[in-house]
C-alpha cells in the first residue's frame, strides 16, 4: 500500500509543480535570441531546457566543470566557449552526473537541449546535441536563465 503511494507521489510531483530559476532581464534574452555569430576564436552554445514534464526539478549544467546554472522547465543559458575544442557538457542526474562531449568549430553556434527522465527516486536528466533549426526553433520561445547559480554552491 504504501510503496503505490510513494510511486504515485513520486509521479505526481515530475508531471506537477514549476521550478523556478533567477532570469536575465528580457532584453539579455531578446539579444541572445538573435543568434549572432560569437566572437572571433569562441563557439556559441546554447543549453535549455523546454517542456513542462519533471517541473518541479531544477538539473544543474556545467561546461568543462564550471557551473552554468540551474535549470528549470522553458529556459536556456548562452554561453561562449574555445572554439575548435572538444568541451564536455554535463548535467546532474539521479545517481551521477551525465556527460555530453561535443567537438567544437571556431564562428559556429551549437544547441544542447537538456530533458527530464524518469529516475528511481526522483527524476534524471540527459543531454543532446540538436540541430541547429530545432535548437534556433525551440530556444525563441524560451527565456534566459541567470548564470553560475548552482545547487551545489
Amino acid at each position: 500500500m504504501y510503496k503505490k503511494i510513494a510511486l504515485i507521489v513520486m509521479v505526481s510531483f515530475l508531471f506537477a509543480g514549476c521550478a523556478s530559476v533567477p532570469m536575465e532581464d528580457s532584453e539579455k534574452s531578446e539579444l541572445a535570441k538573435k543568434f549572432a555569430l560569437p566572437s572571433e576564436g569562441n563557439s556559441g552554445l546554447y543549453i535549455y531546457r523546454s517542456g513542462s514534464f519533471g517541473g518541479a526539478l531544477k538539473k544543474d549544467v556545467w561546461v568543462d566543470g564550471d557551473c552554468i546554472g540551474e535549470t528549470a522547465p522553458n529556459i536556456f543559458f548562452y554561453e561562449q566557449v574555445l572554439g575548435n575544442k572538444e568541451h564536455k557538457i554535463s548535467t546532474e542526474s539521479e545517481f551521477s552526473p551525465n556527460d555530453l562531449l561535443i567537438q567544437t568549430e571556431e564562428g559556429k553556434n551549437y544547441f544542447i537541449r537538456q530533458y527530464i527522465k524518469m529516475g528511481a527516486f526522483v527524476g534524471g536528466a540527459g543531454l543532446e546535441l540538436v540541430d541547429e533549426t530545432k535548437g534556433k526553433e525551440a530556444v525563441k520561445d524560451l527565456k534566459m536563465a541567470k548564470k553560475g547559480i548552482c545547487s551545489d554552491q
